[in-house]
């Protein structure tokens, strides 16, 4: 049987279009999992369905909460939490939030629970939370740090202090601090190695403190006085950044009615075709201030030679506008604290003028794929020149006398490598995905979204 590919929309000529994307994948994921240990119901509104969050919503059912999701265009979650409960088997999928932030909240449980996923996350590495949960306490099987994986707790943690290994992935460091107002002596996270993903742990301690939880961010070469605890910006080296620890003192966690922001990583993917063909692209509902990685946007877009300008429509939100000319300037950018943002941005800079080189980013070997050594492909399959570095990628136009070509991309099972395809696929002829259902993740209905992107802008 022939294999079908999608076949990505080529751009007819520049852009002129509003765009919305559904809600944030990571305040989702963490809003879900404190509404099962809260003290008392919470409503998620303008939640992410796709399917990390439900499995995130089977595995929580699974642990005792009580859960009802009304669908539609403005999705609602209805959370009751329930007494925790161990003996089950938990389906992670390919969702790193799952295979990371559950077996946190399993170790509260009574008994044994028990997790696998998609044959991808038996690649992605636990080893460091599954250390720092059998220091806490529990009992912990794995393969050799990776799915499957056996999280037996005794119905509570004592707590105290405890070291993670936190370069391979900040969600080490998330998935205790969201437990650790549950611990009877709260809960001092120390990481280790250079610290990922910065904004995600801001994002961490932020729905912590909003739902009551009190959370001291400890700074100094000590990590023992309290500290603000801000994100490191674009370009930070890990050196810019103080050494820190998080202090999660015990206490309830509060139920709550929760506004979850539109993803703004995800929003990169829709804002690129202003820059890779020209026109402008406008977004509702940017948030003002935000602990999204994604709202990097708003520096690096410019640096490639975009105009951007939030426009303030409320006293939280606002109007995003993107406006490009077709023309892409290379960069240098250490990506350490917004990783999730390089595959889009390798596609950008794949169709650049001048040469490029992204650092900081050695932990996206461990994401849904290797993702610097699909990039390093996909690229060089175009006919673009790439070179996989030790903590990141160098990437440069076709050698001259050469363009870049339609070709048949792989998609790896991983969302952003297919949304990589589709931005490249606006401005090169013929390129084809092998599998676009795979942004399911977390874009459903993908394809849809995306020609509707480029019909209205035509």
């Amino acid at each position: 049987m022939t294999q079908e590919f999608w076949r990505a929309p080529l751009a007819v000529g520049p852009v002129d279009a509003d765009v919305a994307v559904p809600g944030s994948k990571s305040l989702t994921a963490r809003e879900l999992l404190l509404s099962a240990l809260a003290d008392g119901p919470s409503e998620l509104r303008g939640a992410l369905l796709a399917r990390d969050t439900r499995l995130m919503t089977a595995a929580l059912e699974a642990l005792g909460a009580r859960i009802e999701v009304q669908e539609g265009d403005f999705p609602v979650i209805r959370v009751e939490p329930g007494p925790l409960r161990g003996g089950a088997v938990i389906d992670c999928g390919l969702a790193g939030t799952v295979m990371r932030f559950v077996p946190a909240l399993a170790a509260l449980a009574r008994g044994t629970t028990r997790f696998d996923g998609d044959a991808h996350a038996r690649q992605r590495p636990l080893a460091p939370l599954l250390d720092a949960l059998a220091g806490l306490g529990a009992g912990v099987e794995s393969a050799a740090g990776y799915l499957p994986i056996a999280v037996t707790g005794t119905g509570g943690l004592t707590g105290g202090v405890v070291e993670v290994e936190a370069s391979a992935s900040s969600q080490f460091l998330s998935a205790l601090l969201l437990i650790g107002a549950c611990c009877e002596d709260g809960l001092t996270v120390v990481p280790r190695g250079r610290l990922t993903s910065r904004p995600h742990i801001d994002m961490t301690v932020q729905t912590l403190r909003e739902r009551g939880v009190r959370v001291d961010v400890l700074t100094g070469p000590e990590a023992g006085v309290p500290g603000g605890g801000g994100s490191a910006g674009v370009g930070a080296a890990a050196s810019d950044i103080p050494e820190v620890a998080w202090r999660v003192h015990a206490g309830p966690i509060a139920g709550r009615v929760v506004e979850i922001e539109p993803d703004l990583s995800n929003a990169g993917v829709f804002l690129a075709p202003a820059l890779t063909v020209g026109g402008q692209v406008r977004m509702r509902n940017w948030p003002l201030a935000t602990t999204q990685a994604g709202d990097a946007w708003r520096e690096l877009l410019p640096r490639l030679g975009a105009q951007v300008e939030l426009r303030p429509d409320t006293p939280a939100t606002g109007t995003l506008v993107v406006r490009g000319t077709g023309r892409i300037a290379g960069l240098e950018a250490d990506l350490g604290a917004v990783g999730e943002l390089a595959p889009t941005l390798a596609a950008l800079l794949t169709l650049a003028s001048s040469p490029s080189r992204l650092t900081g980013i050695a932990h996206l070997r461990g994401h849904e794929t290797d993702r610097l050594a699909a990039l390093v492909a996909e690229i060089r399959r175009l006919g673009g020149q790439a070179t996989e570095l030790a903590d990141g990628l160098e990437i440069a136009p076709p050698p001259a006398g050469r363009r870049l070509a339609g070709a048949v991309l792989h998609s790896y099972a991983d969302h952003r490598m297919a949304t990589f395809a589709a931005i490249v696929g606006t401005r090169v002829a013929g390129v084809e995905l092998d599998d676009v259902a795979t942004t399911s993740k977390t874009l459903p209905d993908f394809a849809r979204r995306w020609g509707a992107l480029l019909e209205e802008g035509a």
